[in-house]
């Protein structure tokens, strides 16, 4: 029976010496729950898929720089790396959703249904404009402490700032969001 390496290992192997059985131990690790993560954000699978294989295959690159601080946190780290390419695919994806959306609108001209009607409250109501208008580093932190559910700690490992940032960012994000809602 062979000995299970700890995470830290396998990135070393991974980053050092582009070792193949190193990288397909991490991904066995952690893609299944890198992508349970990345569907609690995004509802499609499609995007989802590609963005864990994205992130994967930017760690087998290199492109995805391996830093010793991180060996402990693999989790954290790839975390981190997936949810910044997940962000760059939705925001990709933005414009052309907006335009199915309009679309499908003017084809299904029916009455709206109660809850089609409250959604677009929350959509387009109050919180969501107020909501952007937060700057994307607030946004991120409220993004990653209250949807995510992530501890302050967590929330620092993610954003790869401090914990005392993230706390200040959440607190001012929070005053800014009473002000406009007020």
């Amino acid at each position: 029976m062979s000995e299970t390496r700890s995470d830290g290992e396998l990135l070393r192997a991974v980053a050092a010496d582009g070792d193949r059985h190193a990288f397909e131990e991490l991904y066995r690790r952690y893609a299944p729950w890198l992508t349970a993560r990345m569907r609690s954000r995004c509802a499609d699978a499609a995007i989802v898929d590609d963005v864990v294989q994205e992130t994967f295959l930017a760690v087998w690159r290199g492109t995805a720089r391996f830093q010793e601080g991180y060996s402990e946190d693999a989790a954290g780290w790839l975390w981190r790396i997936g949810a910044r390419r997940l962000v760059d695919a939705v925001r990709g994806d933005g414009a052309r959703g907006r335009l199915r959306q309009a679309l499908a609108r003017l084809r299904h001209r029916d009455e709206a249904s109660a809850e089609e009607r409250v959604l677009a409250g929350v959509e387009h109501g109050d919180l969501a404009g107020a909501l952007t208008r937060l700057s994307p580093e607030l946004r991120a932190v409220l993004q990653a402490t209250v949807i995510d559910g992530l501890t302050t700690r967590e929330a620092a490992v993610l954003l790869g700032i401090p914990a005392g940032t993230v706390k200040t960012r959440a607190q001012r994000a929070r005053k800014q969001l009473r002000e406009a809602l007020a």
